[in-house]
């Protein structure tokens, strides 16, 4: 009975410290994903801070490009409202492409492409892009390792039990696959 009661003992000691190990990973994993995808939208906002400067800049020069001005405006709200990973992707595309059609307009004016503010302005926005690249990145490989582990092999089980699901990927628009069309 005293060897039995020891087997038990150790037994859901061993369980239990497995399960405290795992909650624990589950836990910092999830953590990771968050902090990550905090990066992602730090990168969003510092971009949709940079727009208003450049638009206006461009305005200057290109009054009559009233659609485009309104098509990054428009996207530019979609993107603060968006709420999940999905959407965020979604008004990501739509504003990388807005912005592409806003960049193309100073190809028609000389003047603007040796202004030194819109320089600035085109190069700030150059380096957020790619910090949001790198975000986009690394949010992206938190959650496959995250997602990795809650559907591994005993790992799972603890998962489902606590309630910890998988987390969305930050994927492309459909929209943001196809090159842009310019046209004046």
């Amino acid at each position: 009975m005293k060897k039995f009661l020891i087997v038990l003992v150790a037994v859901v000691l061993i369980v239990g410290g497995f399960c405290f190990s795992t909650y624990n990973g589950l836990v910092a994993a999830n953590e990771n994903v968050t902090a990550q995808w905090s990066q992602v939208e730090n990168q969003l906002q510092r971009r949709n801070d940079l727009i208003p400067n450049l638009v206006n800049t461009v305005k200057g020069y290109a009054s009559h490009e009233e659609k485009v001005f309104a098509d990054v405006s428009n996207a530019r709200s979609k993107l603060a409202g968006a709420a999940t990973v999905s959407e965020t992707a979604a008004a990501n595309g739509e504003l990388s492409n807005a912005l592409s059609r806003l960049l193309a307009i100073s190809e028609a004016y000389p003047e603007l492409k040796a202004n030194t503010n819109f320089m600035q302005l085109q190069d700030e926005l150059a380096g957020t892009e790619n910090r949001l690249a790198v975000a986009r990145r690394d949010y992206n490989t938190a959650a496959q390792q995250f997602n990795t582990k809650i559907k591994t092999f005993p790992t799972n089980v603890v998962a489902g039990m606590l309630g910890f699901s998988a987390r969305d990927y930050f994927q492309a628009d459909e929209a943001a696959k196809k090159v842009p069309q310019v046209k004046f």
